[in-house]
């Protein structure tokens, strides 16, 4: 079995009023193309319209995010891989003085296959251990509030809350990490 990776490229084909459309995936080893079927012989008509535009301008974002439709690829693929590189930006809100509270809140554009307690242990600088005795003390809280939300995937809409203690060098120590720059 081969390993297969969106091109970012639709192919379309109109037959009267009719139109089918399928997302062009190319072979990592041989460039052979597989095209999974986004809807076949759908009447114009039913299609939205933001979607038909998206088709017809090959909207690369558009085309992106069905490429990560993980159910939808699960209905035409024997196997997925998911892959664990992923970007991180970090934006400031606010700060506060003395880095007394860490508040972070996920936006996670696509489907991604790395659990809460990896991507906070491995960006804080924590071991997953740490970070589960800092949820369990309250320390560490997050919304939605269940207990084995740090071994479940991340997603947009998870709010992450960390005390950082009663250590005088927070803002040395917390700061980079939450930021992303050295200062």
């Amino acid at each position: 079995m081969r390993a297969f990776q969106s091109s970012d490229k639709i192919r379309l084909n109109a037959n009267g009023r009719k139109l089918d459309a399928w997302l062009i995936y190319k072979c990592l080893t041989c460039d052979k193309t597989w095209n999974r079927p986004l809807f076949e012989r759908q009447n114009i008509s039913d299609i939205d319209p933001a979607i038909l535009e998206a088709l017809h301008s090959n909207d690369i974002r558009w085309i992106r995010a069905e490429s990560f439709n993980l159910d939808a690829i699960r209905r035409k693929a024997q196997r997925i891989d998911e892959f664990p590189e992923f970007d991180i930006a970090r934006e400031v809100l606010r700060e506060t003085a003395g880095w007394t509270r860490l508040e972070i809140e996920l936006v996670v554009p696509l489907p991604a296959g790395t659990r809460l307690d990896r991507l906070l242990a491995s960006e804080l600088k924590l071991s997953r251990s740490r970070l589960q005795t800092l949820h369990e003390k309250g320390l560490l809280l997050t919304n939605p509030d269940r207990p084995d939300i740090l071994r479940r995937r991340i997603k947009t809409g998870v709010e992450v809350t960390i005390d950082p203690g009663t250590t005088g060098d927070r803002e040395l120590s917390w700061r980079p990490l939450a930021t992303g720059s050295p200062r």
